[in-house]
């Protein structure tokens, strides 16, 4: 089954990777272990894995190859918004070679957003 990758830079790689588990949680099947740092995620159209590393979120998600960009955009675009403070990147990449989704926060952050 078309897998994408991403490795997200972060100090904080199991805070993130809990609070996507948890948000997602309410949609579809999540889970997050702070004792193993991994989790999982099952969409109808595949499936998820979160990784805590030292220095980086892992990321995974494996689908038809139809719905590979629909994986990558729900996972990448929810964390790039919690993540909006640390200004995270998640950049897929495809087992295919083909070039998988970036997703970064380019809006203005909360202080320009005040006014």
């Amino acid at each position: 089954m078309p897998r994408s990758v991403a490795r997200v830079t972060t100090d904080r790689p199991a805070r993130y990777a809990k609070q996507l588990a948890a948000h997602l949680g309410r949609r579809i099947e999540a889970h997050w272990s702070e004792e193993t740092g991994r989790g999982g995620l099952t969409f109808g159209a595949g499936t998820g894995t979160l990784e805590a590393a030292p220095d980086a979120l892992l990321l995974a998600v494996e689908g038809e190859a139809d719905q590979l960009a629909v994986l990558e955009d729900v996972v990448g675009r929810h964390l790039v918004r919690f993540g909006t403070r640390d200004e995270l990147v998640v950049e897929w990449h495809r087992d295919n070679g083909e070039p998988g989704l970036v997703h970064r926060n380019d809006e203005p952050g909360p202080e320009s957003a005040q006014g």
